[in-house]
């Protein structure tokens, strides 16, 4: 089944840092990440639990990983500025 929906999404881990990533299915993407079936950055027990803290929703798959791209091209501080103003 096609989606025409595509989301790129911020986690916060329990160690305080961030993840970015994109999904057409957020409610599985997290759940996969929380098991430590997600991606290798978050497979890491000390960074689990996750929560999802940001998302944003595409039409295109190439549109959301480009959101992806560009959030984890960023500084920190950058980063933290980026989600507060969204």
């Amino acid at each position: 089944m096609a989606t025409n929906t595509f989301y790129f999404y911020v986690l916060e881990c329990r160690d305080g840092s961030y993840y970015g990533g994109y999904t057409t299915d957020l409610a599985r993407r997290v759940a996969e990440h929380n098991t430590g079936t997600g991606a290798k950055y978050t497979r890491v027990k000390s960074r689990r639990p996750v929560k999802m803290i940001h998302f944003e929703a595409f039409s295109t798959k190439s549109e959301a990983m480009k959101a992806e791209y560009a959030f984890k091209q960023l500084s920190r501080k950058a980063k933290e500025a980026y989600l507060k103003q969204t």
